[in-house]
């Protein structure tokens, strides 16, 4: 889409945008599918943002814009009070005017235009990245009183309860505090948070696997169900209250108890790879995530056959100490830890051994300098 001539703000509207606002993406480093269960997430911003400009109209009237939706679906309106849920990509949009309304704070009608360099379905929470770059530029336009806790809280209730996809608050949190150099621990039972900085010795490698994924429905709703049941049978009131030496001892059916030693082994390795991150200790984080795969693929089983060669791949290229699916699953992105030195040639051939061994074009999203090439 870089090489078309894309309409301004003023030429879609008539005159200038009063306030810019944006947000980044994210990669899970590790921890999936646990901060629906009160666990904890290991988040990092990505380079790729999602940027709107918005000004504000004499009206309730909302008219948006968006750049990277097909032609003959970029325009959405609404009326504030009245938004619609049509099961497009202005849902997100109606949804967090709805959320912001419902939380006490009120807004008048605007026009908007979005654009964004996030991957639609890759992993990489495109969605959140919308919902928080919007409330940010909302805040700012009709002077709202919102910290970055509160508009985690607002987009996560936009998209679990207007769009209706079920996910947790980890991907909104990371969207508004999470940043490129530093790894955002998480405890979501409390949304305690602290940042932990990438060792410059270690860069990312994030491929997208050309599969696309959605969230509001489908298998992951269904996990989710899976974890509520599991919980409502253990007696407790989410799987955060289960331990590793709990595991032992558990009585539940086929596949419940796989998707509770999941959510369980997968709280542990979250502490784990804090501790290797701070110690600078890149092969012990590496193992961690190989792990993490292992379970998300046996146990939770939401991995793809693509996702698992691209994994594969990446834990055998030089210089990678592990790797992951990154995201809910069924699709999307894989991430792996890599030394600094040779992560630009190594996501070059898991990328080419990936597009020679499957009928899908990879994307490589990070390092950067291979994205922007």
């Amino acid at each position: 889409m870089a090489d078309r001539a894309w309409p301004s703000f003023a030429t879609l509207f008539g005159r200038a945008p009063v306030v810019r606002g944006d947000a980044p993406g994210r990669v899970n480093l590790i921890g999936e599918h646990t901060d629906y269960n009160g666990g904890f997430v290991l988040p990092i911003a990505t380079p790729q943002r999602t940027t709107i400009d918005v000004a504000s109209r004499g009206d309730r009237s909302v008219r948006a814009w968006s750049r990277d939706v097909p032609d003959g679906d970029r325009w959405v309106s609404y009326e504030l009070g009245h938004e619609p849920r049509t099961g497009r990509w202005g849902d997100y949009i109606a949804g967090v005017t709805a959320a912001l309304q419902a939380a006490g704070h009120h807004c008048g009608g605007f026009d908007l235009r979005i654009e964004s360099d996030l991957p639609l379905g890759g992993g990489l929470s495109s969605s959140a990245a919308l919902e928080v770059a919007l409330l940010r530029g909302l805040a700012e336009t009709f002077s709202l009183d919102l910290d970055a806790t509160t508009i985690a809280r607002i987009a996560q209730r936009a998209e679990t309860e207007f769009v209706g996809a079920p996910v947790g608050i980890m991907d909104q949190m990371a969207a508004s505090l999470a940043d490129r150099d530093a790894a955002l621990f998480i405890d979501t039972r409390g949304l305690a948070f602290e940042r932990i900085p990438l060792p410059p010795a270690f860069s990312l490698i994030v491929i997208d696997s050309g599969v696309s994924h959605r969230h509001a429905g489908g298998e992951y709703r269904t996990r989710r169900a899976e974890c509520v049941e599991a919980s409502r049978l253990l007696g407790v009131e989410s799987l955060r209250e289960v331990g590793l030496h709990d595991l032992s001892g558990l009585s539940l059916p086929e596949p419940l108890n796989r998707r509770v030693r999941h959510v369980v082994t997968e709280n542990a390795r979250v502490i784990e790879a804090c501790d290797a991150l701070r110690a600078s200790n890149g092969g012990h984080f590496g193992r961690l995530m190989n792990t993490s795969h292992d379970s998300m693929k046996d146990d939770f089983e939401i991995s793809t056959p693509e996702i698992d060669l691209l994994v594969d791949l990446a834990q055998h290229a030089e210089g990678v100490f592990g790797a992951r699916l990154t995201g809910g699953g069924f699709g999307g992105s894989i991430v792996a830890l890599a030394d600094a030195a040779s992560a630009i040639a190594s996501a070059s051939w898991i990328a080419s051994k990936y597009e020679r061994s499957v009928p899908r074009q990879p994307s490589i999203l990070i390092p950067a300098s291979i994205a922007a090439a």
